[in-house]
């Protein structure tokens, strides 16, 4: 369901990227997921870590600018017109989506996106009032782990 996402300020220059990710693999954080997006001259790097309080104590003790929130995890079909399902959803419901990205991992026949919207317990309703249960946290972060071992 609820997903916790570190975000990041960084400048957007060469060589940026490598603080945070230096500092989370000196604290034997994995990166699960990531998205960076620029805005003229700098970027947002949002990342999902499993243990996102210990991340975000190292972060910050560090100096970097960093802040946590929610996004939505949502298992999408992995077919044409599978995220057109739930765009739809949302459109219907006159909920907007501020950003999303994909987890690179499969959940058997199942993509899974996360979603941030201007609100996320309206997101959660229009998906259940369309028989669709967000991702639990616990799932995806067990389902990553796979991978990790």
């Amino acid at each position: 369901m609820r997903v916790p996402q570190l975000s990041l300020r960084i400048d957007n220059k060469p060589g940026c990227l490598v603080a945070p990710c230096r500092i989370l693999a000196q604290h034997g954080i994995n990166i699960l997921t990531l998205a960076l997006a620029d805005q003229d001259d700098h970027g947002t790097l949002r990342l999902i870590v499993r243990d996102w309080r210990k991340a975000l104590e190292a972060l910050t003790a560090a100096g970097l600018s960093v802040t946590a929130g929610d996004v939505l995890a949502v298992e999408v079909r992995d077919e044409p017109g599978g995220l057109l399902e739930l765009l739809d959803i949302f459109a219907q419901a006159g909920i907007n989506v501020a950003y999303m990205y994909a987890i690179t991992e499969r959940r058997g026949d199942q993509a899974v996106m996360l979603f941030d919207f201007d609100d996320l317990d309206a997101a959660v309703l229009a998906l259940a009032r369309h028989g669709i249960n967000p991702v639990r946290a616990v799932a995806l972060f067990d389902h990553l782990a796979e991978d990790d071992e």
